[in-house]
């Protein structure tokens, strides 16, 4: 499907985007396009890998003008700009807004305009019963993609998305953080040892997504599973493997807006959600606003199912934790 293509990536200097190259550089794709605001990520990506098949567009999911012009010519588009972490979406959360609902709005409307093929945006479980503004920011942005899918011609433009939860070792996440902190001798901060949260490597990531882009409808959303572990247990499983079992763990509390586990889908999705095998996907709602043409189907009620979060999940011990760490390579070069 990727043959002669042109794949364009928001947010494409981030651990996702170079994901995704390495996916993809020695392929027949014709072009990858990587579309951000950080010149210097951008120059750096482009000494690195110094290929003629990837273009940089300096640009913002804010500005329509600069993603309008991007997506010229695209086929498909990968949608992963957006701001992910938590206390700063807190304390700024228009920025939050700006970014992942407006910005989503201009690349979804950019994307119909220039009858992109395929769009996937990329979400997080903090969308599910969102509690912080990053979550609600994100849950927004489904509504615009459904909504948005709706109102598509589906033949020209397939909008989709994914949700996925903690991408292990990806920028900003606490695995990097943890081992920087053990390797300088320094007290592990965790927030609640009891807090709970998927894991997934970048590699399930972009599994999830090229599912989404192959088996997609507009409007759908897919969910892989995944295993989950409790923040005691991903540190422990950090210091034995780099053996440093006795190192020091400090309690320091739950952050701002942070939940003790989350959820990948919630009580109502499981109700509807088609069970794929290592995926789920949740159908949109196609009813219209007249709701007296409404025929019940199926025979689950939703007080009789659970939703899917990282509670009631595979539970990871420490030797099972640390065999998931050693998939990542930066990893394997640091154990003992």
């Amino acid at each position: 499907m990727f043959d002669n293509k042109i794949l364009l990536i928001t947010g494409g200097t981030g651990s996702f985007g170079n994901a995704v190259l390495k996916r993809f550089i020695n392929t027949d794709i014709k072009e990858i396009r990587i579309f951000s605001r950080d010149e210097k990520k951008q120059d750096d990506m482009r000494k690195e890998y110094n290929n003629p098949k990837i273009k940089f567009y300096i640009g913002d999911v804010r500005d329509y003008n600069s993603i309008l012009a991007a997506t010229r010519g695209v086929d498909y588009i990968y949608h992963a700009a957006a701001l992910k972490q938590v206390p700063s979406c807190e304390f700024h959360p228009m920025q939050a807004v700006n970014t992942n609902v407006l910005g989503t709005e201009n690349v979804l409307e950019a994307a119909i305009v220039n009858n992109v093929s395929r769009v996937v945006c990329l979400s997080t479980d903090k969308a599910v019963y969102p509690i912080n503004a990053m979550g609600i920011s994100k849950a927004m942005m489904e509504k615009v993609m459904v909504a948005k899918a709706r109102t598509v011609d589906s033949s020209k433009t397939v909008i989709c998305g994914t949700r996925y939860g903690n991408v292990m070792a990806s920028r900003g996440s606490v695995i990097p953080l943890f081992v920087d902190l053990i390797q300088n001798n320094k007290p592990i901060t965790i927030t609640d040892p009891s807090m709970t949260r998927f894991m997934m490597t970048l590699e399930d990531a972009v599994d999830l997504v090229l599912y989404a882009f192959e088996h997609g409808n507009s409007g759908d959303i897919f969910v892989q599973k995944a295993p989950a572990a409790t923040i005691e247990v991903l540190a422990k499983a950090l210091t034995e493997l780099l053996d440093k079992k006795a190192h020091p763990i400090d309690i320091i509390g739950t952050r701002h807006g942070e939940k003790l586990f989350e959820a990948l889908l919630s009580r109502e999705e499981m109700v509807a959600a088609e069970d794929m095998g290592d995926y789920y996907r949740v159908a949109p709602d196609n009813r219209d606003l007249n709701y007296g043409k409404y025929v019940e189907s199926g025979d689950k009620r939703i007080s009789e199912v659970e939703d899917y979060n990282s509670h009631n999940t595979e539970r990871l011990d420490v030797e099972g934790m640390k065999q998931l760490l050693l998939k990542l390579n930066f990893m394997r070069t640091l154990a003992i």
